[in-house]
């Protein structure tokens, strides 16, 4: 059950995450953010397969980022992610990251709708959203 907390992702940046000015390329970001979103639903029983078993996906409808400060290599990041159920199919992730002097680098607000294998949505699963925030 996604509960209306905050979810916590530590992250290291190493030479991949970089461009040739060694600061994280701005695409990155994105898959920063993706992998802590993924870890809070994996945190609240609902890993990958877990929603492949329920024949229910979540699917990004809308996005938007935007960069304060870079990331740069060997930077200690941390990923807050929170939850806010939009409709009966669709959820808001509102992330924001920051480095290890706590300065904000972004902040990204991601709706995901709620679909199922042949990508028709569908209401979320109310025991999935139990204590989720109606925003």
């Amino acid at each position: 059950m996604l509960l209306n907390s905050e979810h916590t992702l530590n992250l290291r940046v190493y030479a991949a995450d970089t461009d040739f000015m060694r600061v994280v390329y701005h695409a990155r970001f994105l898959e920063f953010f993706d992998r802590a979103r993924t870890e809070m639903l994996r945190e609240h029983g609902l890993s990958l397969t877990t929603m492949a078993r329920h024949d229910t996906y979540f699917a990004i409808h809308d996005v938007h980022i935007q960069y304060f400060s870079p990331a740069r290599l060997e930077d200690s990041l941390e990923i807050k992610t929170c939850c806010v159920l939009k409709s009966a199919a669709v959820l808001q992730f509102n992330q924001v990251m920051h480095n290890q002097s706590g300065i904000l680098l972004s902040e990204v607000k991601v709706q995901v709708v709620c679909v199922n294998e042949a990508l028709k949505p569908k209401r979320i699963p109310a025991e999935w959203i139990g204590g989720v925030k109606r925003g």
